[in-house]
């Protein structure tokens, strides 16, 4: 929980009142590894704070993972259209290691549009850092060579680039396993 506070604290003022109501409805979970968080075809009812650990995001698109998020600690994460709208998930997510993470219900998200004044532009604010995220990956896509996205995903992300599987980091780069060990022989940083 207080991963979470000094997060947000890093991004708005907090009354004593706003994180009393963010201890109330935040609720703190421990998973192992490889523990499936949400499937498709159920309905997201949570966001969730990565405290610690790594978890992915993917689609299983006709028997194949494709890795779309990678997520690191201290962020946010969720299936964001089957949380909104409440209707089924085309994602799944998965821990890849242990996780310490935190999670507000759809129930209690709604309480804190209500009840905090902070909440609604964080979450714009945090929504906004994400589409930024995606849109640079998609320039990526069109832009860079899969060396270069490798390298590049090396250089934000040095944690995570230790602690996932060639594979997932394969599927999330755009490449095949294959490729990305030619490509990690061929480097030296």
């Amino acid at each position: 929980m207080e991963n979470l506070l000094e997060f947000l604290q890093s991004k708005t003022t907090l009354t004593k009142k706003d994180i009393d109501l963010v201890k109330k409805y935040f609720i703190y979970e421990e998973v192992s590894g490889e523990t499936i968080l949400l499937k498709e075809g159920k309905v997201e009812n949570y966001i969730y704070f990565l405290s610690e650990g790594v978890v992915k995001g993917y689609q299983n698109i006709d028997g194949k993972v494709v890795v779309q998020h990678l997520v690191s600690e201290f962020d946010f994460f969720t299936s964001l259209d089957s949380f909104i709208t409440q209707t089924p998930s085309n994602d799944y997510y998965e821990t890849i290691t242990s996780c310490k993470l935190v999670k507000i219900s759809k129930v209690h998200y709604d309480v804190l549009e209500k009840e905090a004044s902070f909440w609604i532009p964080l979450v714009k604010d945090i929504t906004n850092e994400h589409l930024k995220c995606k849109l640079e990956r998609v320039k990526d896509f069109q832009m860079l060579t899969a060396k270069e996205r490798y390298i590049k995903f090396v250089k934000n992300y040095p944690r995570l680039a230790l602690q996932v599987s060639v594979d997932n980091i394969a599927s999330f780069l755009g490449v095949q396993p294959q490729s990305l060990s030619r490509i990690r022989k061929q480097i030296t940083f």
